[in-house]
């Protein structure tokens, strides 16, 4: 649809009542991500509400502890172990942009290191007059010296990539490039890279990721690549890759029809050799010539049944022999699961949520089987493992939780862990406490919640409070430090709820599988009961509860907020799904299909009684609402939140709305933006709420 006819059916009052219950929806015309109409619209709207959140009282000072914050030089440079060196990508109020930059083990440990920057994104991006993001750099082994540096204008999902020398730091002069596309491009060696890209009609899937994967050789044109593998057009993505190990490199195809669906095949010279294990199954590399698997359902192969969510190991070489006698690494339990898997040259490092609290191992094979050894947390937060080395044992883990500002530890060779940098405390934490409570669910499921509550709390039902959520692709929200929240809400006497929903990975594939496709409603259910259960304890109050969440989470409270208007008085959407009859028409939305359904067939009978956009009832009365997204956001489609604050305001419901003209998904390009998008996000929350 063209913009001049839409801007004529705005003129009548009467068509928004019906928006997405007919034929058409008359506000097609701002999914024109850059159609001249809609950024007119996106610039006078944001202007005008952004302006009245800013006269917010608190705004002002909330936007410059922000500022300094998330531009602090005392935050942790979190590194990269990279052979001899440790990279780390840098930002602050000097570099908007950021630097590139290295140092070795020993420097990286003294108080003040001497970094060598080796490449400035802000002189790079002044210099080619382009709005340049770091999107990230993959180094080719054992020596790492050539390294394909990823590059997105305004921080978009498509982006550059472009062949950097580390020892010169130069991009390498007729070097690998690869122009700007949704590309997967892995190195095989130092005169091969994997590409996967757009190379014309037909290339790329529905979803808009890389169908065709290629094998490229340097100084060959990128058109003369040899295809190694095909996928179909209703796929995902298709993509080739190169593991290295200690013990040698391994080839790779992968293809992905739909999302926790997927076939890996190993590259034997010209032969393909599939991988048989489930399709939903999770492929966690090769380690000490050892198939790693997790599994999303329960297996049974070989006379032996593994559960789902276990991590299996078997040698490679007796697995392609027909063997099928798995070892078991990992065993779930009812509220045990596995977090991630990672590596150094002699350990597996597994990560595990035990009740949404982390807990570390480190595992050995040896002769006798494999030996299991927990290493030790300052507490029951978050912990993660940061980068490891596959030179020796050295690996990096961080942990933090509500009260503990983030710290790094360093382990080397088997030692104990000794903590060698940590982020100074940005708030005061005296008098705050922090609880787990569970609600219960529609259905009767125990749904867990953590509670962190200021100095001089008491539950009278008048407390301001934040319930934050996202409930889906098994992400699970983990208990940790936020210096903007501990700063700009719950040192100021607000309370912060996280929710533990289904749709998350809290729990495992379970958690996830109770609320995809056609138990989505129940995601929603359990937030709901979240928020009752926080009413019910004299927590707050509907007039004091706000509900925030992003990119499947603004989907999230965006259908709590159509569904019960009544429990809350502020809702912040962020970079939300909300039409949910056209998603999988917009960007990359086709790959999301497997978690929400698809709204061309029987499944729209129950999207259509969640999807946000079409639920909105002219009769009732809803929050004002924060929305905002990002033009540049190539992910989850700007039109969503558009279309919903029109809607919305054509039906004479007051909300509010920003958008950022570049950030991609993140909403922000760098640190000054995301410290005045949270400043907003904490400014409408008082602003509602106090």
């Amino acid at each position: 649809m063209r913009p001049g006819r839409t801007a004529m059916i705005l003129l009548s009052v009467f068509i928004p009542l019906i928006a997405g219950a007919g034929d058409e929806d008359p506000y097609l015309w701002l999914e024109e991500v850059e159609g001249e109409k809609a950024l007119e619209w996106v610039k006078a709207r944001s202007a005008k509400d952004t302006a009245e959140i800013e006269a917010a009282p608190e705004f002002a000072a909330i936007h410059a502890e922000l500022l300094e914050i998330f531009n602090s030089r005392e935050r942790i440079p979190n590194p990269a172990i990279r052979g001899a060196w440790l990279y780390n990508f840098w930002q602050d109020a000097e570099h908007v942009r950021g630097v590139w930059r290295r140092t070795f083990l020993d420097q990286y440990l003294v108080e003040s290191p001497a970094w060598e920057i080796v490449l400035d994104v802000d002189a790079l991006a002044a210099a080619e007059g382009e709005n340049w993001v770091w999107e990230g750099a993959s180094f080719l082994p054992p020596d790492y010296r050539r390294c394909l540096v990823t590059l997105s204008r305004g921080g978009s999902d498509a982006s550059v990539v472009r062949e950097f020398d580390s020892a010169t730091k130069t991009f390498v002069a007729d070097g690998f490039f690869v122009p700007e596309a949704k590309s997967n491009v892995a190195w095989k060696d130092a005169d091969t890279v994997w590409i996967g890209t757009d190379f014309g009609e037909g290339s790329l899937t529905t979803s808009g990721y890389p169908r065709i994967a290629k094998e490229w050789k340097r100084g060959t044109p990128l058109a003369s690549a040899r295809t190694v593998f095909e996928g179909e057009v209703g796929d995902v993505s298709v993509g080739a890759t190169s593991t290295y190990t200690p013990e040698g490199r391994y080839d790779l195809v992968y293809r992905t029809p739909e999302f926790y669906r997927g076939t890996q095949y190993l590259i034997l010279g010209e032969r393909l050799v599939k991988i048989d294990v489930p399709e939903d199954a999770n492929l966690n590399g090769i380690f000490k010539d050892h198939l790693l698997v997790s599994l999303r359902s329960d297996w049974t192969v070989g006379g032996a049944t593994y559960p789902q969510d276990a991590l299996l190991a078997i040698d490679l070489d007796a697995f392609l022999a027909g063997s099928r006698a798995f070892t078991v690494l990992f065993e779930p339990g009812e509220r045990v699961s596995l977090a991630g898997v990672s590596s150094t040259r002699n350990h597996l490092l597994l990560s595990t949520l035990d009740n949404v609290r982390g807990r570390l191992y480190r595992l050995t094979p040896g002769p006798d089987g494999w030996a299991n050894e927990e290493i030790p947390l300052p507490g029951l937060g978050n912990a993660g493992v940061g980068s490891t080395s596959d030179d020796d044992d050295t690996f990096f883990f961080t942990y933090n939780d509500f009260l503990t500002p983030p710290s790094l530890y360093l382990v080397r060779d088997g030692q104990a862990p000794v903590q060698v940098k940590t982020t100074p405390a940005f708030f005061d934490t005296a008098g705050m406490q922090v609880a787990q409570y569970e609600a219960t669910s529609k259905d009767g499921t125990r749904i867990p919640y953590f509670l962190f509550t200021p100095s001089g709390y008491t539950a009278n039902g008048e407390n301001p409070t934040l319930l934050y959520g996202y409930g889906g692709f098994e992400i699970p929200m983990e208990p940790g430090y936020s210096a903007a929240t501990g700063k700009a809400w719950v040192g100021r006497g607000g309370v912060y709820a996280l929710a533990n929903i289904r749709g998350g990975g809290e729990f495992g594939p379970k958690w996830h599988q109770a609320a995809v496709k056609e138990k989505h409603q129940t995601a929603f259910d359990d937030f709901i009961a979240v928020a009752e259960d926080l009413i019910a304890r004299k927590i707050t109050s509907p007039r004091r509860l706000g509900i925030v969440g992003g990119s499947n989470g603004g989907l999230l409270v965006g259908a709590c907020m159509v569904q019960r208007p009544d429990l809350f008085e502020a809702v912040v959407c962020q970079v939300p799904l909300l039409d949910m009859k056209r998603y999988s028409k917009l960007l990359a939305g086709a790959s999301w299909m497997a978690e929400y359904g698809d709204p061309d067939t029987a499944d729209w009978e129950y999207i259509k009684t969640w999807s946000p956009y079409h639920n909105v009832d002219a009769a009732r009365d809803y929050p004002r609402a924060f929305f905002y997204t990002s033009t540049r956001d190539d992910r989850v489609h700007p039109g969503h939140a558009r279309k919903m604050v029109a809607k919305l305001t054509d039906l004479k419901k007051p909300v509010y709305y920003y958008e950022n003209t570049e950030g991609g998904h993140g909403v922000a390009a760098n640190l000054n933006q995301r410290a005045y998008m949270w400043a907003l996000t904490y400014a409408y929350l008082w602003k509602m709420l106090r």
